[in-house]
């Protein structure tokens, strides 16, 4: 069995294809892990959703906030932005089958056999494992829930962008699901912010990468995530970053994670849609 991870999808389903051709994809043993953002920009965010939905057991995705933000639409507490492609799923006669599953993903995996762990954005260096499952699991017993409308209205928003354990209520919420969907950057105090996108090294004096400051989890722990295009593929601080900007014009990364050190594999992409 071999396991493999992709960056974002973003709507773009023949890149995925082709790479898992190179590699002779198996769902019928190996294992798939996508690291969120199956959906938007992209030409084919309908068939994206229903192809990995039909692999099963066979892959695991995580959600990450363009999947949030097509929960919220679906829900109707927003209406598609310019530059989203996701009316036809909206238009699907399974959308309803669709985004039930879609709510059903969950924000972090963890492979305790391999020591690795897969989010879409990012951890706060404040949490090690134990609390991010935990935070996990919370966000998930809401989303998966009968409040779960509630959570993706009042899940937008930038604060509170400090870890406290004492947060409660929707305010915690917030802060974990902007967490696990959305960061990039932080101080080196740990405090999340939300607003530069650029690529590093040219952000702000009192930024760092948010998998920069020493984390607790990810010292003893692999994790792989997306999210962050303009970082583009990386392996440093034990953080395998996979969103190299395949809707943008740049390459799909597909790596395979059950080896001593991920084998990449990577895909030009067509562009979709300008960057900005």
């Amino acid at each position: 069995m071999a396991l493999y991870a992709v960056g974002d999808l973003q709507g773009c389903l023949d890149p995925l294809k082709r790479l898992l051709d190179r590699v002779d994809f198996d769902p019928a043993q190996d294992r798939l892990w996508l690291v969120g953002d199956l959906v938007n920009r992209g030409p084919e965010s309908l068939a994206c959703l229903r192809f990995v939905r039909n692999l099963g057991d066979a892959a695991v995705s995580v959600l990450g906030n363009h999947d949030l933000h097509l929960l919220a639409i679906h829900a109707g507490l927003h209406k598609p932005r310019r530059k989203d492609t996701v009316q036809s799923i909206l238009d699907s006669p399974d959308r309803e089958e669709l985004m039930e599953w879609l709510r059903h993903r969950p924000v972090l995996h963890h492979d305790a056999s391999l020591g690795w762990t897969m989010v879409h954005a990012g951890l706060p260096p404040q949490w090690d494992l134990e609390t991010s499952l935990a935070c996990a699991d919370e966000l998930h017993q809401v989303l998966r829930g009968p409040e779960h409308t509630r959570l993706l209205q009042r899940m937008y928003g930038d604060q509170p962008d400090r870890w406290d354990p004492a947060l409660t209520g929707w305010s915690r919420l917030r802060f974990i699901t902007n967490s696990f969907t959305r960061m990039r950057y932080c101080t080196r105090d740990g405090r999340l912010d939300m607003d530069y996108k650029g690529a590093p090294g040219k952000q702000p004096a009192h930024l760092v990468p948010w998998h920069a400051v020493e984390g607790r989890l990810t010292r003893d722990h692999r994790l792989v995530v997306g999210h962050w295009s303009t970082l583009g593929y990386r392996f440093e601080h034990n953080v395998l970053s996979l969103d190299t900007g395949c809707i943008w014009g740049g390459k799909m990364t597909l790596a395979r994670l059950d080896t001593p050190e991920p084998e990449v594999s990577q895909l030009r992409c067509p562009t979709h849609q300008p960057p900005g």
